[in-house]
């Protein structure tokens, strides 16, 4: 995954991919407990609204929306299923558009 090839200073590729695997244990739980909701942009990009700076650990929405899906619980699966519906649209991976604030604004992909 792309969130796994940035490194932080003297941090293996392991190392780096276990973090990932903590952020989104985390967000899995949120979801599942509902403290962390989902929700979908009109271009169908995701946003997790309540996954907080520190539990993410440098990992997009984007990045661990595929990881939840590959392998994620199936209530998380359910719950971002669910917005999908509520909102009438899927998730597009390729989605150009991205929120840094939990769904609440969608911005265009800058650098």
């Amino acid at each position: 995954m792309a969130c796994d090839t940035i490194l932080k200073p003297k941090q293996t590729r392991q190392q780096r991919a276990e973090e990932i695997r903590r952020a989104v244990a985390a967000l899995v739980n949120g979801l599942v407990t509902n403290r962390i909701k989902v929700k979908i942009g009109p271009q169908g990009a995701i946003a997790f609204d309540g996954w907080q700076e520190g539990a993410r650990d440098g990992v997009t929405d984007a990045c661990a929306y595929r990881y939840v899906m590959a392998t994620g619980s199936a209530l998380a699966k359910q719950a971002i299923m669910k917005a999908e519906q509520l909102a009438g649209r899927n998730v597009n991976n390729r989605a150009a558009v991205h929120s840094h604030d939990g769904g609440a604004s969608w911005h265009p992909n800058h650098r």
